[in-house]
C-alpha cells in the first residue's frame, strides 16, 4: 500500500479528464506497490510522466496521423525532403513502418513492425523488443507480441507502464526529484519536459495539499 492518503477522489482531481477514473484507481492501487511506487515523490512523478505520455491518461495508442510539415519537425531525420514527407503524410501506419524500422527489435519497414509495436499503454511502450520483454514479464509468454492492443486496457496499461518504470530504475530519480534525467530515460531526450513538470508540481499540490 501507500504511505499516504489516496483515494479515488485524490486520483480524479489528478486526471479531471478520465471519465472511468474507478477502472485506473483498482489498476493503480494494485499494481504501483508490487514496484515500490510507494510514496508521495513516486507515484507523483508517476501519475505525471504517464499523464504526458497518455493526453492525461487518454491516449493509449500512438496515431502518427502527421502532415508533410508535422513529419519535417518531428521526424525529420527520416524525411530529409518535402517530396518524401508528402508521400507519407496523414498515413499513419506507413509512416509507424518507416520511423521505427529495424530499431527497438523492429523488422524493415515492409515487414510491419513499427505499426504493430508503435506506442502503447500510459508509458507508450514502444517497439518489438520492449514488447517481447514486457510480454514475458507479465504473461510469462508472448501474448504482447501476438495481440499488442491488450496494453490498451487500463489493467495492462498500468502494468506496463510499471513494469518499464521498474526496468529504467525510475524511483531513484522520483526520490530525488530529478525530472529532467527521468524524462531523459522515458522519452530518450526532453521532448515536453515543461510540461511534464507542470504536471509534477500540479499533482503534488493535489496529493499534498
Amino acid at each position: 500500500m501507500f504511505n499516504f492518503e489516496f483515494n479515488e477522489s485524490i486520483l480524479q482531481k489528478c486526471l479531471p479528464k478520465v471519465n472511468n477514473i474507478n477502472d485506473w484507481y483498482d489498476s493503480i492501487l494494485e499494481a504501483l506497490p508490487q514496484y515500490n511506487i510507494n510514496t508521495i515523490e513516486r507515484v507523483t512523478a508517476f501519475i505525471a510522466q504517464c499523464s504526458h505520455e497518455s493526453g492525461e491518461f487518454t491516449i493509449l495508442s500512438e496515431n502518427l496521423n502527421y502532415s508533410a510539415e508535422g513529419l519535417r519537425r518531428v521526424f525529420g531525420k527520416y524525411f530529409t525532403t518535402m517530396e518524401q514527407a508528402q508521400a507519407y503524410a496523414r498515413k499513419p501506419e506507413k509512416i509507424a513502418n518507416r520511423v521505427y524500422q529495424n530499431r527497438m527489435g523492429n523488422g524493415s519497414e515492409q515487414s510491419g513492425d513499427g505499426w504493430k509495436y508503435r506506442g502503447r499503454g500510459l508509458i507508450q511502450l514502444t517497439g518489438k523488443q520492449n514488447y517481447k520483454e514486457c510480454s514475458e514479464f507479465l504473461f510469462n509468454d508472448d501474448t504482447l507480441l501476438k495481440t499488442p492492443d491488450v496494453l490498451t486496457q487500463p489493467y495492462y496499461a498500468i502494468h506496463s507502464a510499471c513494469w518499464f518504470w521498474n526496468k529504467r530504475n525510475l524511483n531513484r530519480q522520483a526520490d530525488i526529484q530529478d525530472l529532467k534525467e527521468m524524462t531523459r530515460l522515458i522519452n530518450g531526450g526532453y521532448n515536453g519536459l515543461e510540461d511534464r513538470i507542470c504536471k509534477y508540481n500540479k499533482i503534488l499540490e493535489i496529493i499534498q495539499p
